[in-house]
């Protein structure tokens, strides 16, 4: 498929488009795009919602974290045969063709829709410790979170590269402040905030289910170095490494920090906090340290959102490359980019907001992440359903092992466990925002005949 090197791009040649070079990005930058996807505002939230589960939710966090490592396995050996932009959906359509295809890619983008609004959000709910005129005006809060989404939506569309250098730094930098409150709060450690286990009032199994559910959300980002695959160097080689060393770097920082964040607040001090990490800084290093920690909730949000936003143009190329949206949406710029694609989800993530924001704060984030979370597993339930196919089937050098048949399993049954304990009202509004997209697909194939 990648028929030449010239420099730092790839000549690459799809069946209906004429020849042009693809800047790409390195090694590196797969890291940072799985790491950098994966650590967003997740981290900093995330901690204060667990708290009410208990010290059980740190077994959510390593359930979680398995399942999210064999998803990652198996994406990258899916992407080491069939590297091509897209991730599941490139898979899917090779295994199950066209209209399954579409299903899995069309709930991954609506997804990034919800996803990237829900960043925007966040980014701007921490810059308003700097700038507190935020918190007063309803306008100056929509400016903000539109500016940011629109800013990195020019940055992608004009240089990949340079998306993928920001995406380097900002993954670096989002990582210092967690890292050093997760190991200040080893000195401040109290044992008796782990007693008792379970304080959700549920059962055990339960309260491990619920917490797994909001665990992964924290994972998603798994898949971030398959979609642009087109634009990787290497992608056989570098995306299957780069995303297991991803994962291993974010599984490291959410399991340290979790723990050091239970022995320094007790449950109650965490499950009433609006900034846990802000907050067991406070108390570990002093009043000031919770702007440091502010400043790094602001560059985690905003790389993860630069690294979303190239996400999701380079899934509705792929779409529309093989006439399942408007062929529009398959143009690329004169860089070489789907330009086209990134303004579009960026129209729809800046729609979702506007429509929003007479909304409170908390009422906008939790709807994005309830729809984020049922419309994301289907991409992940595809990759593991297609491993399967393809290990059963014996294709593409995949073989039906114990090894291979037991990955397979935890592929699936971790998938569909996520998707039922996310909960009625999730499911249906999952459901519903999937099959709105099959008027857009028999459309977009009868035109583009």
């Amino acid at each position: 498929m990648f028929a030449s090197k010239i420099s730092n791009s790839t000549q690459f040649r799809f069946p209906f488009e004429r020849n042009f070079l693809l800047p790409t990005v390195g090694f590196d930058s797969v890291i940072s795009l799985v790491a950098g996807g994966m650590i967003g505002s997740g981290i900093f939230t995330l901690p204060a919602v667990l708290a009410n589960f208990g010290a059980i939710s740190l077994v959510g966090w390593i359930v979680a974290a398995v399942g999210a490592y064999t998803l990652a396995h198996m994406m990258g050996r899916l992407s080491k045969v069939i590297p091509e932009s897209g991730g599941s959906y490139a898979y899917t359509k090779t295994a199950f063709g066209e209209l399954p295809a579409f299903i899995v890619a069309w709930g991954f983008w609506l997804s990034m829709w919800s996803t990237n609004a829900a960043i925007a959000l966040a980014f701007t709910g921490y810059l308003s410790i700097f700038i507190p005129a935020l918190k007063d005006s309803v306008y100056l809060f929509a400016f903000a979170s539109l500016s940011v989404i629109w800013g990195l939506t020019v940055l992608n569309a004009y240089s990949i590269r340079s998306s993928g250098n920001l995406q380097v730094v900002t993954t670096a930098l989002k990582i210092i402040p967690v890292l050093v409150v997760a190991v200040g709060g080893i000195f401040f450690f109290n044992p008796e905030h782990f007693t008792p286990l379970n304080l959700s009032g549920s059962s055990d199994f339960q309260a491990i289910t619920s917490a797994s559910v909001l665990c992964f959300f924290a994972f998603m980002g798994i898949e971030a170095a398959t979609i642009p695959a087109d634009n990787i160097k290497d992608p056989e080689k570098n995306i299957s490494k780069g995303t297991l060393i991803g994962v291993s770097l974010v599984v490291f920082l959410y399991l340290l920090s979790s723990i050091s964040l239970f022995g320094v607040l007790s449950p109650d001090e965490l499950a009433g906090s609006m900034a846990p990490l802000s907050d067991a800084a406070t108390l570990i290093f002093g009043e000031n340290a919770s702007y440091f920690i502010a400043f790094g909730a602001c560059i985690s949000t905003f790389g993860a959102l630069n690294a979303w936003i190239l996400i999701q143009g380079q899934i509705s190329h792929a779409m529309a490359r093989d006439g399942l949206l408007p062929k529009v949406m398959a143009t690329k710029n004169k860089y070489g980019i789907p330009g086209n694609g990134l303004v579009v989800s960026s129209l729809f993530v800046s729609l979702i907001l506007i429509l929003n924001f007479s909304k409170s704060f908390g009422d906008i984030f939790s709807f994005m992440v309830l729809l984020t979370t049922v419309t994301s597993l289907s991409f992940y339930l595809a990759a593991a359903l297609v491993y399967s196919y393809f290990c059963y089937q014996k294709q593409f050098g995949f073989e039906f092992t114990i090894k291979t048949g037991l990955i397979a399993f935890i592929g699936i049954g971790f998938s569909i466990w996520l998707f039922v304990g996310s909960g009625i009202e999730a499911i249906v509004w999952g459901l519903v925002g999937i099959l709105l997209g099959l008027p857009v697909y028999y459309w977009s194939k009868k035109n583009n005949k």
